[in-house]
């Protein structure tokens, strides 16, 4: 496996990225934040990994959001 020292992404699962943001945000601000139905209509971690992992431009965005939350 090669090493990502620049990759702050790096080893961070995405159900972990997704629940700090539940977490920091809660699903309404998470909606507002980011326009994507699962979180606005009966959001749950696991339907919205499931969206996540197969839609690459919402997974980019959370990422960001992520990425500009634990700056």
């Amino acid at each position: 496996m090669e090493e990502q020292p620049n990759n702050p992404l790096h080893g961070v699962k995405l159900a972990e990225i997704l629940q700090f943001l539940v977490a920091k945000y809660g699903w309404e601000e998470l909606g507002e934040r980011i326009n994507i139905n699962c979180f606005k209509s009966n959001p749950s971690i696991n339907s919205s990994l499931k969206f996540l992992r197969k839609t690459q431009w919402a997974r980019d965005k959370v990422e960001n959001l992520y990425l500009r939350s634990i700056k």
